[in-house]
């Protein structure tokens, strides 16, 4: 009885370092366009300033000004690749750099590529490597709502193949919406439709749909984009809030903890994501996901 007691002490003061680890992860990513110090980010948690550094380094496997930086990288990335009309002088002075020469040595040397050749050709799969998804245990507050849900129209592209290359997809719908203008952004829906768990299907055989709601069926098109729908019914909604590199951990939540004590039943389509807000325009601690489980019930007429 004492070995389960001291076993769940140390799980408990386990989980308690992780948060404070966790709260000055999160400060990091709100405050990427501020000056960081590894003094001030001591104080976030709470822990000695002359320990701190080598506390962030051991939790996270890289130091605390490395972290930022690349956290920095990534979403100069996003506009490099999304946003072409941005200038790269104003993605490096927003990324923190003095100028687009040091931002340029700093990206070549994370990413193997340069500002402008990444703009052009990403490499996603090597980009990808940097930006594996952190356990953040004990940060998920788990509020689950049923709504009944109308049947939407798609405009989708199939993505098939390995989940590091969706961004090469995404790059494709995004440039079929603007040059069709049958989805746009501020007036439609954005969704991704999830066919596979990515952390045990082949890289090959990996299933995502990328879809914006249209009011009208999509014709023939060079990106590929086809039409499709939701079907109507009942789902069970979970808001995620923050990085997408995270919706697994509020995926895995909404089958583990809550699926089995809800008394649901699910449904014969897949889990589906509807993006409330974009990575292209917004930071990524502010990034808003419903995530939709569709249930048994009756469907909406």
């Amino acid at each position: 009885m004492c070995f389960l007691e001291d076993g769940k002490e140390q799980m408990s003061k386990a989980k308690a370092y992780a948060a404070r680890m966790n709260k000055v992860l999160d400060h990091i990513d709100k405050h990427l366009d501020e000056p960081l110090t590894l003094e001030q980010l001591s104080d976030v948690a709470h822990f000695s300033k002359y320990h701190f550094h080598r506390q962030f380094s051991d939790y996270v496997g890289m130091s605390a000004i490395r972290y930022a930086q690349l956290m920095r990288l990534k979403r100069a990335s996003y506009r490099l690749a999304f946003i072409p009309e941005q200038r790269i002088t104003d993605i490096a002075l927003d990324a923190g750099f003095e100028n687009p020469e040091s931002f340029s040595r700093a990206f070549r040397n994370q990413f193997g590529q340069s500002p402008t050749e990444f703009r052009r050709i990403p490499a996603w799969e090597r980009w990808n490597t940097h930006y594996k998804p952190m356990n953040r245990e004990g940060v998920l507050a788990m509020e689950v709502n049923i709504v009944d849900c109308e049947k939407m129209k798609l405009a989708v592209l199939e993505h098939r193949g390995p989940p590091t290359l969706v961004n090469d997809s995404v790059k494709i719908f995004i440039d079929w919406r603007k040059e069709s203008g049958l989805s746009p952004v501020s007036s439609s829906k954005t969704l991704g439709i999830v066919y596979d768990n990515p952390e045990v299907t082949e890289p090959a055989k990996f299933r995502f749909d990328i879809a914006g709601s249209v009011i009208e069926d999509v014709p023939e098109n060079v990106q590929g984009v086809i039409n499709k729908e939701i079907p109507p019914g009942p789902c069970a909604v979970l808001r995620h809030l923050g990085s997408h590199d995270r919706l697994g951990d509020s995926i895995r939540s909404l089958y583990r903890d809550w699926l089995p004590h809800s008394g649901e039943e699910l449904r014969d389509f897949p889990l589906y994501f509807h993006y409330i807000n974009l990575i292209t325009d917004t930071p990524e601690h502010a990034l808003i996901t419903d995530i939709y489980l569709p249930l048994q019930g009756k469907t909406l007429a």
